[in-house]
């Protein structure tokens, strides 16, 4: 089993790597439950990432606009819009 983002390899699960796994998880599930981990792994921290974000600018948004969007995207996009926003890349290196 190979796990590739954009086209790059990123692992690759051996036969017998998956063996031992499937000793744990039937063998006619382990494809979809091999993708419901990894899509879980990303949309959590996806969501952990999301609430540190809204913590920090939900109060600095508020007295800046009327009122928030309740779209988790719509959101996003009005922090990344601001001046001060800065991203952890830009943060770090000041």
């Amino acid at each position: 089993m190979k796990i590739s983002v954009d086209d790059r390899e990123l692992f690759k699960l051996s036969e017998t790597q998956k063996k031992v796994i499937k000793n744990d998880i039937h063998e006619d599930q382990f494809d979809d439950d091999m993708k419901r981990r990894l899509q879980y792994v990303l949309s959590h921290k996806y969501e952990q990432s999301f609430e540190r974000l809204k913590k920090e600018w939900e109060p600095k948004l508020a007295q800046r606009v009327p009122s928030l969007p309740t779209d988790k995207d719509a959101l996003a996009e009005l922090i990344f819009a601001q001046p001060d926003y800065k991203s952890r890349k830009s943060r770090e290196s000041q």
